[in-house]
């Protein structure tokens, strides 16, 4: 537990007290931390903490909600991933554990979104992965409601609460506050042909943001695959492995 969020704590045994890099990796939808510790070990055998939290309503913290709840929760999900971030952050910050100047976050999938929402709330995380996330909170939204409809169910917010909903993802929303980046260290790894978080508006915004990182492109990375889905690629993961290796020292 770090303030009462369950997460796993991977690192070395020879390293286990002293202050290292972190990394915080946020699980997918319907996924839970325990399906990402193989990205863990390899960070770890590198000489990185890393922390693995369950996300609300997942792993440990499941209230066996059906699927279509589930969907409906999809960004208060994420926006209790993004405010636990610091949380943890601070957790493991109070025991020593962490210098605090060298954080990074990844996440896949739903795990990508918040990270790439984080951007735009702490200037102390240091390096960023997306593994299929999606910038553009506002618009990602609009694209899950139509698709939940198109699915045959019936929602059950009114149009005031959905717009309510829209209008509250507007400060996460890194598509808009692009200048929250602050040439920090940001990796994208997307699959050309995924069905659930579409690759063409995020490739989009990593071109948009490209003349932000002129200085140092080489903070700025976007690694497609055409023939992966919605699912990460083991270059995938060495990549982020690599990436955080490089950044976070």
């Amino acid at each position: 537990m770090a303030d009462n969020i369950p997460v796993l704590h991977v690192c070395k045994e020879d390293f286990i007290k002293d202050e290292l890099p972190l990394v915080v990796f946020i699980h997918g939808f319907t996924s839970a931390k325990e399906h990402n510790l193989h990205i863990a070990y390899l960070l770890a055998e590198k000489g990185l903490r890393v922390v693995l939290p369950d996300a609300k309503f997942h792993g440990e913290r499941d209230e066996n909600l059906s699927e279509a709840d589930l969907n409906l929760n999809f960004w208060n999900i994420v926006i209790s991933s993004v405010k636990e971030l610091e949380k943890i952050k601070n957790y493991f910050f109070e025991k020593e554990l962490i210098d605090g100047k060298n954080i990074g976050v990844a996440g896949t999938s739903m795990g990508g979104v918040a990270t790439l929402g984080a951007l735009t709330q702490y200037p102390w995380i240091k390096a960023a992965v997306s593994l299929m996330g999606s910038p553009h909170y506002q618009k990602f939204f609009k694209y899950l409601v139509d698709s939940y409809q198109k699915a045959g169910y019936t929602f059950p917010l009114s149009e005031e609460e959905i717009q309510q909903q829209f209008d509250a993802l507007y400060e996460y929303d890194l598509s808009v506050h692009k200048e929250a980046l602050c040439n920090r260290p940001l990796l994208f790894w997307h699959g050309m042909k995924d069905q659930v978080v579409p690759f063409a508006p995020t490739y989009q915004f990593y071109e948009e943001i490209k003349p932000l990182y002129a200085d140092n492109p080489e903070h700025l990375a976007f690694i497609a695959e055409k023939d992966a889905g919605h699912k990460v690629s083991r270059k995938g993961v060495l990549e982020t492995v690599e990436w955080f290796v490089r950044h976070l020292r």
